[in-house]
């Protein structure tokens, strides 16, 4: 067989792992994290969120939503006697102690960052690789060596999400909602089976932001791929995901479906009037969008 040949099967190959990933949940069991001087950041946080689902996670700055996805993902660790986070078969924690095989674990578990996570200096192409890190050889990830399927695979993901002709750009030159994009098509070929978006659109303006949140959808409705996004802005939580979860000083005080939030929610959660939270196209007292 040529190389050519065995590329393209390769190829081929992962293209239909990335595009038809078994969905995988997410299930949270009484988790506390405690900072130092008794400061509580979550507080007996449980919920589960089911195979394919795409979940919106609110709360005001400081509620505890980026400290929970950071103990999704195995970044941070429960305190001791805590209960256990799974994703999918695998538990990422249980009892304040990160499972001991964390990044093979984790090489389910895409990771969107609010600022990015772009390596400035490198094209976009090559940024996106990156996501294929977990399963590429040591050697050949130390010096940047890739194959042929890996780069056709990188660039049908920039395609998907319409940045292909950004391929060979540095990725410093590009907008927040063009580097956003290309952070989540490194999740794409990562083949994460669950998506963590952590403040994805924070930065972003109205444009971008909508951009993001519609590929975020559909990579979530054609994919099947979990999503559990945190957003501040609670109309784009309404719009984007059929259910919401709202935190309050690190406890769960909403979780339900998006269209049933309330006026009196949302006063409960950020403690501003509901027009400060919304972008004028729509009120609480409307019919479910």
């Amino acid at each position: 067989m040529k190389k050519s040949d065995h590329d393209h099967q390769q190829f081929t190959k992962s293209m239909n792992t990335t595009h038809h990933a078994s969905p995988t949940g997410l299930d949270i069991q009484n988790i506390t994290k405690s900072f130092g001087q008794g400061a509580v950041a979550l507080k007996n946080t449980s919920f589960t969120v089911a195979p394919g689902e795409m979940v919106a996670l609110i709360g005001a700055s400081g509620s505890g939503k980026s400290t929970l996805l950071r103990h999704v993902s195995g970044f941070l660790a429960a305190d001791a006697g805590s209960g256990a986070i799974r994703v999918g078969p695998h538990t990422v924690q249980n009892n304040g102690q990160v499972h001991r095989q964390i990044r093979k674990i984790r090489s389910d578990i895409g990771f969107i960052f609010q600022q990015f996570n772009l390596v400035g200096r490198m094209n976009v192409l090559t940024n996106v690789m990156t996501g294929m890190l977990p399963r590429v050889p040591l050697w050949r990830s130390l010096i940047g060596q890739f194959t042929l399927a890996e780069k056709q695979e990188a660039y049908e993901a920039l395609k998907m999400i319409g940045i292909e002709g950004l391929a060979y750009q540095r990725a410093s030159t590009l907008s927040g909602g063009q580097q956003q994009r290309v952070a989540i098509a490194r999740c794409m070929v990562q083949h994460a089976k669950i998506i963590l978006a952590d403040e994805p659109i924070a930065s972003l303006d109205p444009e971008s932001a909508r951009t993001v949140m519609d590929i975020l959808a559909k990579i979530n409705r054609e994919h099947g791929i979990t999503v559990l996004v945190s957003l501040h802005q609670v109309q784009f939580a309404r719009r984007y995901c059929p259910r919401t979860i709202a935190l309050r000083m690190g406890e769960v005080i909403y979780d339900g479906p998006s269209a049933n939030l309330t006026a009196q929610h949302l006063r409960s959660l950020y403690g501003a009037s509901v027009d400060e939270l919304l972008d004028g196209t729509e009120t609480l007292e409307l019919e479910p969008i």
